[in-house]
Order: C-alpha cells, then structure tokens, then sequence
C-alpha cells in the first residue's frame, strides 16, 4: 500500500515540474518515467492501481495535474489535450508492469523494451486524443514528435534502475 502511494505522489509531483512548450498544447514532464518505473517495480496490478489512484485525486480537484492556464484543476483537466495522455498512465503502468512481472525488468535492453511498450501506450492515448480536434498527422507532429527524443533519454535513464536492484538484492 506505501508503495502505491509513494508512486501516486511521486507522479503528482512531478506533474508539478512542466514545462510549457510554445508549439505544442502538451507540455513536457517527467511524469512517464515514473508510469513506467512504477509500473515495473509495482508490476501491472499495483502499478495501475497507482496510477488510477493519480488520476482519482485529479478528478477530486486536488492540484495533482501539471499546470495548465486554460483549464481549472479537477475533471476538466482530463478534457484538455493532456487528457489523453493522463487516461493512459493506468494502461502504460498496466503494460510495463505486466512484461516486468515476466521478467523484462531482469535486463537492461528488455527493460527498454518494456518501458517502450509502456510508453507507446502513453503515447497511443495522447495522439489519439488529440486526433479528435486535429486530425492525426497533426496530433502526431505536436503530441508525439516533439517528445520522442526526450522520452527515449528518460527511458534509457531509468531502464538500469531495475537491473541494478536485482543485482543488488541477489547478492
């Protein structure tokens, strides 16, 4: 339960360190690389189950969402073009945690690919999201492209944290 918890803050707050970026609605944060780390350390149930929690306290108003000028903290966040992207934190941490659980979180390059496939679910829900106002190769090229680099960093990043801690609790 304090694992779930702690995974539900630590992504409420980074939501608070965004970063608004003038050519894209969806601003940049570090949220995804706790998704998918807590994902993989929680495996699919709990992982989900902290971020749904995430998102609960979202819809109950609480400040938990990054900020955005144009919309007031609570359900409506959810309607706005991060609203994708937020909706599939559960499925994202549901993903890498279930590839963890089969034991892709053992080695660097498959928890790569596990992180990956988490994040693609991210991503799915956020360009799909914003599809709907601007059509896809638009929400591609706003919602996707512009993050791509960033989150292949954060991914490489945080893939050795796993490994490491297996290693480490081997021994």
């Amino acid at each position: 339960m304090l694992a779930v918890l702690f995974v539900t803050v630590l992504t409420a707050a980074l939501a608070q360190v965004s970063f608004p970026l003038p050519f894209t609605p969806v601003p940049f944060t570090l949220q995804p690389m706790v998704v998918l780390l807590g994902g993989a350390a929680l495996g699919a149930r709990l992982g989900a189950t902290s971020q749904i929690l995430y998102l609960m306290l979202g819809i109950a108003g609480l400040p938990v969402f990054a900020h955005a000028p144009e919309l007031p903290q609570g359900v409506l966040r959810l309607m706005g073009p991060s609203g994708g992207y937020l909706m599939a934190y559960p499925l994202a941490a549901l993903v890498t945690g279930w590839l963890a659980e089969r034991g892709m979180d053992r080695r660097v390059w498959t928890a790569v690919l596990a992180m990956a496939a988490g994040l693609a679910a991210v991503y799915a829900g956020g360009v799909l999201w914003l599809a709907k106002d601007l059509g896809l190769v638009a929400a591609v090229a706003l919602g996707a492209s512009p993050f791509m680099l960033v989150d292949v960093i954060k991914i490489a990043a945080a893939a050795p944290v796993l490994p490491v801690a297996w290693r480490m609790l081997r021994s």
